[in-house]
């Protein structure tokens, strides 16, 4: 009849029919956390919205998010914050942001740590959503993620934004003073993480002890510390040395 819409086929001039491709394809979805009966609860209302798609059944580690997310590239990752194993939801933000850069992460949160919600900001995630949201605002912020929207309210953007500048302004100088080691320092700054004392990294070096306490005042004046142990847990923080 004239005027009717929203048919899923329609026919050609030959009288064929074809699938209308206007229709919006699905999101792509994977869910990551510890907690089943919520991943359970979650996957039960996904279901139900024919907009959204799992790509696989919840996982409940983030290693295994980052597996899947390496093969299958999904349009939204939902990550839990915190997990019982050695890796948390932001480092794998960060390692899913690597490995496939379209897929937005929303972090699920059980409180508002700021501190946390700035780090992930800083992994590459697209937002944050807590737990104790109801359904409608769930599903309406996974659509939001895949169409490139930020999941932060007003308030608390204007809280993290000075915390994320202030942040990266730390970070700016921490490389600014671990840059103005010598080689030779940031070689003792090393041994010292592996718990070498000054005689045994003199020995490896070939150099006397007290040339390796020369140094070692030098490392800690040009980064404003007290101690080696606050030395190494900087350069490890600062990412010039592994963890």
């Amino acid at each position: 009849m004239p005027g009717e819409v929203g048919f899923a086929a329609s026919r050609s001039e030959e009288g064929r029919e074809y699938v209308d491709d206007a229709r919006p394809q699905a999101i792509r979805l994977l869910i990551c956390d510890d907690h089943r009966v919520l991943t359970d609860s979650l996957k039960a209302v996904i279901d139900e919205d024919d907009r959204l798609e799992m790509v696989s059944p919840p996982v409940h580690s983030p290693e295994e998010a980052i597996d899947i997310s390496r093969d299958r590239h999904p349009d939204v990752v939902l990550m839990d914050v915190e997990f019982r194993g050695a890796m948390s939801g932001i480092e794998a933000t960060r390692r899913i942001k690597e490995i496939s850069p379209a897929t937005q992460v929303v972090v699920m949160t059980a409180h508002e740590d700021e501190r946390l919600l700035v780090e992930a900001v800083e992994a590459g995630a697209s937002g944050f959503l807590r737990k104790t949201e109801g359904v409608e605002e769930l599903l309406a912020a996974l659509k939001a993620a895949a169409a490139g929207e930020i999941l932060v309210d007003r308030a608390a953007l204007a809280r993290l934004l000075p915390l994320i500048a202030r942040q990266r302004a730390a970070k700016r100088e921490a490389a600014a003073k671990l840059d103005a080691l010598t080689d030779r320092e940031k070689e003792i700054l090393g041994l010292l993480s592996e718990g070498l004392r000054n005689d045994d990294i003199g020995e490896q070096l070939s150099i006397s002890p007290q040339t390796v306490q020369t140094h070692v005042r030098n490392i800690l004046g040009k980064l404003g510390l007290h101690s080696k142990l606050e030395a190494v847990a900087f350069a490890v923080r600062h990412g010039m040395l592994g963890d």
